[in-house]
């Protein structure tokens, strides 16, 4: 059987919902699915009274249309705005997030150690360091002392690298950059406010707004359990586990070296890589830390490297975690082995004491962050460029091979079939 359609769109997550709802309802596109439901990694776990996503997402719009018009598709829907509180776990003391503005937290050795070095690092006169990759880059702008001590630890528990593999840019604007005055003036009137300094959260989980970009698209335009097996890029048909399509664009979510081995393309397979992060799901009986929201763990000998309370978002009276686990790329991960040396390290910083386990859910991201290098730039640049002379486009945080926001993949998806020609709903201001 071989259907045409003018848009087939690989992946229902937030990217492909995205450009579904841009196109409008009576358009002529598919979404095709390989999963059994909606929602990509912004799935919603419910599970003896606690709500989990699969991993924490947390919403922070910069432009008011579009939360507005995902509001307005959410009946019935409380959505919270939350005003975060986020804190550092180190050597037995709390230090605000980010390490870099709150090192007078810190004892007064390592302060000193961390302010000499800071200042030494950017002092006029001094030779420049280079900032060729991202370690580089840390220890340039900030010194030995706070790069050692939070900023590579944390972030290669992270991405289970070595960060001098990263691009210097490699989170881009979501790197909390600061530099010696506003260091020095965060000891006096503090302001540690982020890119998500304030969030918002649905009660329903974040597939509350994954729903809200599905309203608009017909429900038969989505094919769930249908997964893309090959791409004949010089024909424009795309064969699946059940049909072969005919289309004029293609507009996959997909990780971006899973789309050229979809199309034969030949490319360097080495120049993407990535991380896994095995995430739990716990919920317990009785009520843990208050008033925060996020802690970063840089300890090594943690399996974790962040955690999150749902119940603190919630006001809830159980303490509801996600812990999160990096692992390399090709790492065979057990999850119960993790699981107890997960409960461990969550007694032994404090966070679970007399509390019970009655709940738990787990998942295995792959991939979760990827690698941005120069390498794997540079590929999806020429490769992309090249997809797209035969109407093949790769966007999302997978499909365009980046580190990016829910938002920045409504607002790519929008753009792109603005481009197209093929964008005939969403609100006017949104690019």
């Amino acid at each position: 059987m071989n259907t045409h359609v003018e848009t087939l769109i690989v992946g229902a997550g937030i990217s492909g919902l995205a450009t579904a709802a841009s196109i409008g309802k009576g358009g002529d596109l598919l979404i095709l699915e390989r999963d059994s439901e909606i929602g990509g990694y912004c799935k919603t776990v419910r599970k003896e009274g606690f709500t989990w996503d699969y991993s924490g997402h947390f919403f922070h719009f910069k432009n008011p249309h579009i939360e507005a018009w995902l509001r307005q598709r959410m009946p019935g829907q409380t959505v919270r705005t939350v005003n975060k509180v986020s804190n550092i776990a180190y050597k037995g003391r709390s230090i605000d997030f980010p390490f870099q503005k709150n090192i007078h937290q810190l004892p007064q050795e390592e302060f000193i150690d961390c302010l000499h070095d800071l200042y030494f690092a950017r002092a006029a006169g001094q030779p420049a360091l280079s900032e060729n990759n991202f370690k580089e880059m840390l220890y340039a702008r900030f010194g030995r002392s706070i790069a050692e001590k939070f900023l590579i630890p944390y972030n290669e528990k992270l991405y289970a690298t070595d960060l001098a593999a990263l691009d210097r840019d490699a989170m881009g604007r979501f790197f909390p950059h600061a530099d010696l005055t506003d260091i020095v003036r965060n000891m006096k009137r503090p302001d540690n406010a982020t890119y998500n300094a304030t969030f918002t959260y649905p009660e329903g989980g974040a597939i509350e707004y994954v729903k809200a970009l599905a309203s608009e698209v017909e429900p038969s335009a989505i094919r769930l359990g249908e997964s893309i097996e090959a791409i004949d890029l010089s024909k424009k048909i795309a064969r699946t586990n059940k049909c072969e399509y005919h289309f004029e664009r293609l507009v996959s979510s997909a990780p971006f070296p899973a789309l050229l081995e979809l199309a034969k393309v030949p490319h360097d397979a080495s120049a993407f890589t990535w991380n896994q992060v095995l995430v739990f799901n716990l919920g317990f009986d009785t009520k843990g830390p208050r008033n925060v929201h996020w802690v970063y763990f840089p300890d090594r000998s943690l399996a974790f490297y962040r955690i999150g309370f749902y119940d603190n978002i919630f006001d809830a009276p159980r303490m509801s975690l996600y812990v999160e686990v990096g692992f390399p790329k090709d790492a065979a991960v057990d999850v119960e082995a993790t699981r107890e040396e997960v409960l461990r390290g969550l007694k032994r910083e404090g966070i679970v004491t007399s509390q019970k386990l009655v709940a738990e859910h787990s998942v295995l991201m792959n991939p979760a962050y990827v690698h941005i290098t120069r390498q794997s730039a540079a590929a999806f640049l020429g490769h992309s460029h090249k997809l797209s002379e035969f109407g093949v486009y790769s966007i999302g945080r997978y499909g365009g091979w980046t580190y990016c926001s829910i938002e920045d993949n409504i607002i790519e998806a929008k753009t792109l079939a603005t481009r197209l020609g093929v964008a005939k709903a969403w609100p006017a201001k949104t690019v």
